[in-house]
């Protein structure tokens, strides 16, 4: 062979090579560029970039809505999962493009609930929970001389049951919507999200365990009994006794709950000189007493707090975190072009020391 056919044979060989390099460079190039046409798209429809996405967010954007609203031909439905992070800031369920259609586009107002970051939160895949309770204690420990007898202990625990609970709610709306994301995405943040979580802090707090209901923390709780025997005290001063009275039980507390009106009553008490004790009006104050993180909720009564050591008192377990589901199977939703959009969670609380918690009342005090 002469060389001039060798050679030519190579560089053949090596464009060959560099045709299938450059058209999986291409391959690569066009893959990136529809991956950053995405990110773009979502940093624009959300208005700010690198953010989690809310609830109505990741339903709206999900191919699987996309496929429920183009194939609507029978009774059909969609579910999701939604994460359980979300982004708390005030726009995230978006505007309401089309306020003709949504008459409740001045939304109520609302509370945001916290009570669940006071406990100790774990997942279960059961519809039910069960857990020991130690519902006796003798300690007879002591210091004992060589040679003699060392003293007993004893301890009494029982197993408890705790069946998992269901939130959930629903509402309806036009198959329009589905079309429409900011609505369907306002929907979603604004009402079925603050909805669940509304009555998930009620539950927490006040669930009587009857029927479907939780067993909440306060008819769990050990009753406040002052340990100081304080002379008319303010409610400062009671906080602060409540606190000495679950350390007394052997518990470090974590957290107080209030109603609003009582944080505000004591954010506005003033010293000898005229002065806010907890700061002035024009600073922004931490809801904060001895150290300790306040939760001002409305689900609480006025006049009632609750301190203690949450997370030793109760355990917070979720079967399944909130989804959103819709679906057009709901009597004649189907021939009227309206769909239903429903959320619900499902979850059990534990309790496990009741000398955890204590449950008290300001009464008349200052």
């Amino acid at each position: 062979m002469e060389f001039q056919d060798i050679l030519k044979k190579h560089a053949d060989a090596v464009e060959l090579k560099l045709g299938d390099l450059d058209e999986k460079t291409r391959e690569a190039l066009d893959r990136l560029f529809e991956l950053e046409q995405k990110a773009a798209r979502a940093n624009s429809y959300s208005g700010r970039g690198g953010h989690e996405q809310s609830w109505g967010e990741q339903f709206v954007e999900s191919d699987g809505l996309k496929s429920f609203a183009d194939h609507r031909s029978g009774p059909s439905r969609f579910r999701m999962d939604v994460k359980a992070t979300l982004t708390s800031v005030s726009d995230s369920g978006g505007s309401l493009i089309v306020p003709q259609r949504d008459p409740s586009a001045n939304m109520l107002p609302g509370r945001r609930p916290t009570v669940r970051s006071l406990l100790t939160v774990l997942n279960t895949s059961s519809g039910s929970v069960e857990h020991v309770d130690q519902t006796a204690r003798t300690n007879n420990a002591t210091s004992v001389a060589e040679g003699n007898t060392k003293p007993e202990s004893a301890y009494a625990f029982e197993l408890v049951n705790t069946p998992v609970r269901t939130i959930a709610h629903w509402v309806p709306a036009s198959v329009q919507v589905l079309e429409d994301s900011p609505q369907l995405r306002s929907i979603i943040d604004v009402e079925l999200r603050y909805g669940l979580a509304l009555e998930e802090e009620n539950q927490l707090l006040n669930g009587d365990s009857t029927g479907a209901n939780l067993s909440g923390l306060i008819p769990g709780a050990t009753a406040f009994a002052d340990p100081l025997s304080l002379s008319s005290p303010n409610m400062m001063e009671t906080v602060g006794s409540g606190i000495l009275q679950v350390m007394l039980n052997e518990r470090e507390p974590n957290g107080i709950v209030m109603h609003p009106s009582d944080w505000m009553r004591m954010r506005l008490l003033k010293d000898a000189d005229g002065k806010f004790i907890l700061g002035d009006p024009q600073s922004a104050v931490e809801p904060r007493l001895f150290g300790l993180p306040v939760v001002p909720t409305t689900a609480m009564t006025v006049d009632k707090f609750l301190i203690g050591d949450f997370r030793a008192a109760a355990t917070l377990w979720d079967r399944h975190e909130p989804r959103i589901e819709v679906s057009t199977e709901h009597a004649d939703f189907f021939t009227r072009n309206l769909v239903a959009i429903r959320a619900e969670e499902r979850l059990a609380l534990a309790l496990k020391n009741a000398d955890a918690l204590v449950y008290g009342d300001f009464g008349n005090v200052a």
